[in-house]
């Protein structure tokens, strides 16, 4: 159960998520706060100088906030009081310090800079993945063979810090208030040697070892279990312990990214991925299984 926080308190989950998730929260407590009083988007921006449009963007968190703006909504909500107005302007400076992530914004789409963001503040990651390991635990050689053959061409520096990236986003797994990762991986992610047979040997060692950690739970969907409902492909479910924060779904494709987060939406690839998970091998028989495919190689 989560205790209430005062309003525009910020979680430590929301910290670790960057300006990304600050924005998100506030534009959701802003929201609420509208629709309490029964203001319309168009009469709220008004209020700012602002199309209704741009009201919906700071709502959805997916646009800045100016302090400016912030204090003149809050004004119009009929939010008085110093302390709380203070809280949630304090939001929306977060909303604007950059991330770790920000150093690698010349090679991240701004579609996944979102995603990048809001994995570091969820509380729970549950994945399928179909072709490649899922990322968070790829070794640094089999990250390096799938970028380099997603990035065919790019500089050897490039590169370099695509996979320094990757390598930066996994710690998250070793932290002692980082989120609890469930993956799925269909088996013909173990039987494609990505890298090289060696790269692909190493990369089940790894399977084989976060499998023993607390916070990892990995199963494989093995080729006998026939068809099954993913037929979409890979995709990944977040959930966070921010009650402001709703579950999002991350579906990346070639040149783009969608992320749902309606509530049909949501319930729906929840359904499938526990079908995934009741097809597949338990986390005790997934290991055995990554044995016997190690020795296979």
């Amino acid at each position: 159960m989560i205790s209430a926080r005062p309003e525009g308190a910020v979680s430590p989950d929301v910290r670790r998520g960057g300006p990304t998730v600050v924005r998100m929260m506030l534009g959701a407590q802003l929201r609420r706060l509208r629709e309490a009083r029964n203001i319309s988007r168009d009469q709220a921006g008004y209020a700012i100088r602002a199309s209704t449009s741009k009201i919906c963007r700071l709502e959805l968190g997916r646009t800045p906030f100016k302090r400016r703006d912030v204090a003149d909504l809050l004004t119009l909500y009929g939010v008085l009081d110093s302390a709380e107005r203070e809280a949630m302007l304090a939001l929306a400076e977060q909303a604007g310090t950059p991330g770790w992530w920000h150093q690698y914004n010349d090679l991240l789409p701004g579609r996944f800079e979102v995603y990048v963001g809001l994995e570091e503040a969820a509380a729970t990651i549950r994945t399928f993945d179909v072709q490649l390991v899922h990322s968070l635990l790829q070794t640094e050689d089999y990250a390096r063979a799938a970028i380099r053959l997603r990035h065919q061409g790019a500089p050897e520096s490039d590169i370099d810090r695509r996979v320094g990236l990757q390598m930066r986003r996994q710690r998250l797994l070793d932290r002692a208030d980082g989120p609890r990762l469930w993956s799925v991986l269909d088996e013909a992610a173990l039987r494609r040697p990505l890298g090289g047979r060696a790269v692909l040997r190493r990369q089940i060692e790894h399977l084989i070892e976060v499998a023993a950690r607390p916070n990892v739970t990995l199963q494989i969907l093995p080729f006998r279990a026939g068809g099954h409902p993913a037929v979409g492909g890979p995709f990944t479910i977040l959930r966070f312990a921010e009650p402001d924060l709703p579950d999002v779904v991350y579906l990346e494709q070639l040149s783009s990214a969608l992320y749902l987060d309606k509530r049909e939406d949501v319930d729906d690839y929840t359904a499938v991925l526990n079908d995934l998970s009741v097809q597949a091998e338990s986390a005790r028989d997934t290991v055995t299984m990554l044995r016997t495919i190690l020795r296979e190689l």
